[in-house]
């Protein structure tokens, strides 16, 4: 994330703003979700999540779109 220049705004954007480009269920941990969305500059970036078993949102990983 700080490699990419995100913070934390920028992930709610992509998350809130984007869509789930790919559905990853063979994770034995449980289903991760691929969102794909716009930062707040608009460049475009991934980030990798799955809901924890509470309810939250855990955020495993955020990077750019290559």
């Amino acid at each position: 994330m700080a490699d990419d220049a995100f913070d934390r705004a920028d992930v709610e954007k992509a998350i809130l703003g984007g869509f789930v480009e790919k559905k990853l269920t063979r994770d034995p941990r449980g289903t991760r979700y691929r969102i794909e969305g716009p930062a707040r500059d608009g460049r475009w970036m991934n980030v990798v999540c799955r809901f924890h078993e509470s309810g939250g949102l855990v955020i495993i990983t955020v990077y750019g779109r290559k």
